[in-house]
């Protein structure tokens, strides 16, 4: 039976800077799916419906419900958590 277990990150705490970077990359996380999806014939319909090929999520992040919104800004913040703790450095470009 499959465990996982992912790095623990809990020691490592994003600053206010990074904020910014977090929501574009669930934003960017959401289109990612949201494009592979639509390659692969999927279309919106208001509730999930994997013979028709429908999905509710299959719209702009900005109407995502905040759950769904959630779901993608973990999944990044997570990232972001883990490249720091692997030792690199974000560093914004002025």
């Amino acid at each position: 039976m499959y465990t996982p277990k992912p790095i623990d990150t809990q020691d490592v705490c994003l600053g206010e800077d990074i904020a910014e970077l977090c929501e574009q990359l669930a934003k960017n996380t959401h289109e990612v799916w949201a494009a592979a999806r639509i390659k692969d014939g999927w279309t919106y319909g208001p509730v999930r419906d994997d013979e028709k090929l429908q999905h509710p999520c299959l719209v702009p992040y900005d109407e995502l419900p905040e759950s769904e919104k959630e779901y993608d800004r973990n999944t990044s913040q997570e990232t972001l958590k883990l490249i720091i703790k692997l030792g690199y450095k974000i560093i914004k470009e002025d």
